[in-house]
């Protein structure tokens, strides 16, 4: 099983992670992800593969005032 910020997500498995974030529309300059409890480096989206039991958590930064 496959989580992504507290849900399932079977249809990630064999993704890249930049991958996944393009298919559901995060800016990749604004976003931080979070593999296994540990910081992903932007340098590695394009070559993580997403793989059965990884939990992934992915924040979007926004700006306002």
């Amino acid at each position: 099983m496959i989580r992504i910020n507290g849900k399932e997500a079977p249809v990630a498995k064999g993704m890249t992670v930049k991958d996944y974030l393009l298919s559901n529309n995060f800016k990749l300059t604004f976003v931080a992800v979070e593999l296994n409890g540990n910081i992903l480096p932007k340098s590695e989206y394009e070559n993580y593969v997403i793989a059965e039991n990884d939990t992934l958590e992915i924040v979007s930064f926004v700006g306002g005032g």
